[in-house]
Parts: structure tokens; sequence; C-alpha cells
């Protein structure tokens, strides 16, 4: 079985090796934020009581946001 290349899937959503890069480490951040929101508000429910929801708001957002920019950047003609 062939490994897939470092550009193949960046290229399905629309972006360079480098823009994805960028992109999976600022959610990965993210994620990681929330989940120690969410950890510290389990020990202390008082804390963070809508950092969790709010992030995960986020992320879709800017998943659901770019997935339909990369969508629209290519059905839009270059001049």
């Amino acid at each position: 079985m062939a490994l897939p290349s470092f550009t193949e899937h960046p290229a399905a959503v629309g972006e360079s090796y480098a823009e994805h890069m960028h992109t999976a480490s600022w959610f990965g951040w993210q994620m990681l934020l929330g989940a120690g929101a969410c950890f510290v508000h389990a020990l202390l429910p008082f804390l963070f009581t809508r950092t969790g929801s709010a992030k995960i708001a986020l992320l879709h957002d800017r998943m659901v946001a770019n997935r339909v920019k990369a969508t629209n950047r290519h059905l839009v003609p270059a001049e």
C-alpha cells in the first residue's frame, strides 16, 4: 500500500502544505486550550463555565468557513 503524499490532503482542502500545517497547528492549540479549561472546570465548576462550548463553536465555525472559502476559491475564475 502506497503512502499518500504530504500535499495530497492539504490540496484536497484547498491549502498548500505550509498553510495546512499552520491551520492544523492552530486547531491543535485551540483544542488543547479548550481541553485544559474543561479539566479545570471539572474540578472547579464555577470557572470556565462557557469556555469549552465556546471553543467548540469557534473551531466548528472556522472549519466550515474555511471549507466554504476553499470551495469558492475554485469556483471563482481567475482574473
